[in-house]
């Protein structure tokens, strides 16, 4: 049986023996939109829940519109112009509309890069396209602390906008329960304080603080108490099938029209299993999502519920931009050192995370599941050595030395990676 998983730009066909129990989990057939740009234009003419986007940008000074960084596979091409022509027929002035780069803590993006985020020369060449800097203490701005004690502070240019708009794209989440919505403001344009509060042990190794999970998080809680301080926002969700076509989209208040897109996609990202698995197989979505390693522990992460304990997840990722920041490598290199339950004590007494280190607990979730092996041909092998789990030139081969040592031929399978999420009945 031939199963192709997602892994950079073209996929990786697996072979498995004929003898193999194979199951494959994947969405649900999704509706697809013919033409995603004419349901948006509805949308913002005439939402369910709110006045239409023109009417509500007359008289504005400024719009701030969010979009998510590279490694989302968000149809921006699509989207903003659409949204911008709006703006503009309401009477807002190109100079005054800022398209701006939800980065969090990632890096920039520029150049050719920029350019195939935001997918439009027009909007390139019409409006302000700019980076969120987290680190940049004078572009942020105090509003105040949340209720469990995080002081919330935001980009000015978005903060202080007449209007504000975040697009995104909702999908599950192995932190914060679903993407999107206000994750584009907290951690997308957080500073550098805010988003290394929330993202402390305290918060991860909470039992809420997981996939498909909203009521109850603890990141979930500070984001919408983030969102109150900052006022009247409005949103543009997208969800996108397993072949990345517009399913679902539409416009309104940002809790509201989020928690909209969440109930669509529930049905198609949330698969149920009756059982758990000594064999899983998995992927990192494919690009962009698997550029790096730093994205690679979403897919361990999304697949953990459906392994046995003591099981072993495969997982296959192109990260050809190497392993993620020199932060992040840095914290490799310490779980490697003190092992899971010494990162873990290292960490839980901190007020404040070491940048990119929570992503490195996050996989400590998997590892204490079952054992975890790589198939890479983006990494060096100094930089395989940092990942802290097995590595595999040869999946076919590790995986047939696996199956005749753990004598059972039943087999999981999730192509689409962490964009889709068993979970044990």
């Amino acid at each position: 049986m031939d199963v192709t998983l997602n892994y950079g730009k073209q996929g990786y066909t697996l072979s498995l023996p004929d003898d193999l129990n194979v199951t494959v989990i994947r969405k649900q057939t999704m509706p697809v939109l013919d033409d995603p740009a004419t349901v948006l234009g509805n949308a913002l003419k005439s939402p369910a829940s709110c006045p239409p986007l023109r009417e509500t940008a007359k008289g504005r000074k400024s719009a701030c519109i969010l979009i998510c960084d590279i490694t989302r596979p968000v149809p921006n091409g699509m989207i903003l112009p659409v949204v911008i022509r709006e703006l503009l027929e309401a009477g807002l002035a190109a100079e005054d509309i800022t398209v701006l780069v939800a980065t969090g803590l990632h890096r920039p993006n520029e150049g050719e890069e920029l350019r195939e985020l935001v997918g439009s020369d027009w909007v390139l060449d019409t409006v302000r396209v700019e980076n969120h800097f987290a680190r940049r203490d004078e572009d942020h701005v105090l509003l105040g602390t949340s209720s469990q004690g995080t002081a919330i502070k935001v980009d000015k240019r978005f903060v202080q906008a007449d209007l504000k708009i975040v697009t995104g794209l909702v999908e599950p989440h192995f932190m914060a329960g679903y993407s999107g919505g206000r994750k584009v403001i907290l951690p997308g344009i957080a500073h550098h304080d805010t988003i290394t509060r929330f993202h402390t042990a305290t918060y991860l190794e909470h039992c809420k603080a997981v996939n498909c999970v909203m009521e109850g998080n603890p990141l979930h809680k500070d984001q919408m108490d983030g969102v109150g301080m900052i006022g009247e926002v409005w949103a543009v969700n997208t969800v996108l099938d397993e072949h990345r076509r517009v399913s679902f989209i539409n416009f309104g208040p940002l809790e509201k029209s989020h928690l909209e897109a969440v109930a669509f996609t529930r049905p198609y990202s949330e698969i149920k299993l009756s059982r758990r698995y000594k064999t899983v197989i998995t992927s990192s979505a494919g690009y962009p999502l698997d550029s790096t390693y730093y994205q690679t522990v979403k897919g361990m992460v999304g697949a953990m519920d459906a392994l046995e304990e003591g099981g072993k997840l495969f997982i296959v990722s192109a990260c050809t931009q190497g392993m993620g920041s020199p932060e992040y490598v840095d914290a490799q290199k310490r779980l490697v050192a003190l092992g899971t339950d010494g990162f873990l004590n290292d960490i839980m007494p901190k007020q404040r995370a070491a940048i990119d280190e929570w992503q490195t607990e996050m996989q400590l979730k998997p590892m204490r599941r079952g054992v975890i092996c790589l198939y890479t041909d983006g990494l060096t092998n100094e930089q395989k050595a940092l990942t802290g789990v097995e590595t595999t030139t040869d999946l076919d081969a590790s995986l047939a030395q696996w199956l005749a040592a753990c004598g059972d031929k039943d087999v999981v399978v999730i192509p689409e990676g962490p964009y889709v999420v068993p979970m044990k009945d």
